[in-house]
């Protein structure tokens, strides 16, 4: 269970979502065979289109890590259910939404303005 951050961090707005993926199950040599051609040419037309920003290989296990240029984890979803590793059920993801670091509100803040108030 994750603790809720003070309220004197603001929220921030959603601003990429991290989409961590791996196998439902093992796939086997003839589904690589037949689907990985067609993943990996959708897969970079999702990063030519911009919706991927960086991709990654995990080390510690067999799957992938994108960072999506995306407002929000049903969109995130849709785009990369949509592939064909999606499609076969053979892929699943865990959508963790980004946004700025919510402290970097303090250096807007003006020290002589009264509590509360915000600077320019």
């Amino acid at each position: 269970m994750t603790t809720p951050l003070p309220q004197a961090f603001p929220p921030v707005p959603t601003i990429k979502i991290l989409a961590i993926g791996q196998f439902a199950s093992p796939p086997t040599a003839e589904d690589l065979k037949k689907i990985m051609p067609l993943e990996v040419s959708e897969t970079a037309r999702l990063y030519l289109d911009g919706k991927i920003d960086q991709w990654y290989a995990r080390q510690d296990r067999s799957g992938v890590v994108f960072l999506m240029n995306v407002t929000s984890a049903d969109e995130a979803h849709a785009l990369l259910e949509g592939l064909p590793l999606g499609k076969a059920g053979l892929m699943t993801f865990e959508f963790i939404p980004l946004g700025p670091l919510k402290p970097l509100r303090f250096l807007l803040l003006d020290p002589a303005a009264p509590s509360g108030s915000k600077g320019a």
